[in-house]
């Protein structure tokens, strides 16, 4: 995977004693018998349609589709960071026929909102991570900075000078942006912009300097000339982006912030569900298909097990919570 942290996981996931193996040819007679799905199953993406997290829940539910005999019929609710989407599904019917596909920013929400409409640490059941993405640093085509150093340089030197765009205040990106100052030892100053695309806009204009963003939405632009990146977090070079150096190589070991998207289950779905539904996303990420086109978008396929998710998940909570606390977040 691309750090130690996910690599750890996703070991723990494939080899563990007693957990469901991924990539098996057969499902468990367990699972085999339960008689699900009989009708179609929603799949609640909380963003707005085109995001990585809406672009991979359809490749996933189209996959679940074909394997499973029924319609996994992604639905847009957005606004609130997230939270309408996870709220609905939140408080749907534990039989699993609504499903979330949440990211990593779920894990963000305590730090963000002082109450929330569901409980965030208990309303859902992981089944599996579809993708880990690694985050790059990239600035303008016009800007001086032609490596990581020589921007960490300036920024040192006179701090709040550069300036960050994000998708706003509390965002996945705002959030990466704030643990990149705490690896480097540096202040910025943050720029929120309505949307990650308007973040980016912001930085091919020249209206802001430098932008973090998962490499499946910033490739057009570097392969284009426009965005020129700096360097990608994880502990090895991406094939979609083959000479861009990790943020190690390019100075900065102590950054490892990894994107991940997944699904997950309203609390109280029947195990054997979760663990057919797991099953079926592992054996559909392993699939050549879906490999190539994970990788298009710079990233890595899941598949790790619900219990490796739900470590995962609380093992960011925790991480975030300390960026949050030094980078003066308020909770709204």
């Amino acid at each position: 995977m691309f750090n130690r942290h996910t690599h750890r996981i996703a070991r723990r996931a494939l080899l563990g004693a007693g957990l469901v193996a991924p990539f098996s040819g057969t499902l468990r007679p367990a699972l085999a018998q339960v008689e699900y799905p009989s009708r179609p199953v929603r799949v609640i993406v909380p963003w707005a349609p085109g995001g990585a997290v809406d672009t991979l829940a359809r490749r996933v539910a189209q996959k679940l589709s074909e394997a499973m005999g029924q319609s996994f019929v992604v639905e847009n609710k957005s606004g609130a960071t997230g939270t309408i989407g996870a709220g609905e599904a939140a408080r749907a019917a534990p039989d699993g026929y609504t499903l979330l596909a949440m990211d990593n920013t779920y894990a963000m929400l305590p730090y963000l909102f002082s109450r929330l409409p569901f409980d965030q640490a208990t309303a859902f059941q992981p089944i599996s991570v579809t993708a880990f993405s690694p985050i790059l640093l990239a600035v303008g085509e016009k800007s001086p900075y032609r490596d990581l150093a020589s921007l960490i340089a300036a920024a040192k030197k006179d701090p709040e000078k550069l300036t960050y765009g994000t998708g706003g205040i509390g965002s996945a990106p705002h959030f990466a942006t704030l643990a990149f100052e705490r690896a480097a030892g540096v202040k910025l100053y943050h720029v929120p912009y309505r949307g990650a695309g308007e973040a980016v806009i912001g930085v091919l204009s020249g209206n802001v300097d430098l932008v973090m963003i998962s490499p499946g939405s910033a490739l057009g632009n570097i392969r284009g000339g426009q965005l020129r990146p700096l360097a990608i977090s994880g502990n090895h070079r991406v094939s979609a982006l083959p000479d861009l150096p990790t943020f190690a190589e390019a100075g900065l070991p102590g950054y490892s912030v990894i994107n991940w998207s997944g699904l997950a289950a309203p609390k109280g779905t029947p195990d054997a569900i979760i663990q057919r539904l797991h099953a079926e996303m592992a054996r559909a990420l392993d699939a050549p298909d879906m490999k190539a086109f994970i990788a298009e978008l710079g990233s890595e396929p899941g598949g790790i097990t619900p219990a490796a998710f739900l470590q995962l998940l609380t093992e960011e909570a925790a991480r975030w919570r300390d960026v949050a606390a030094s980078g003066g977040i308020e909770r709204q």
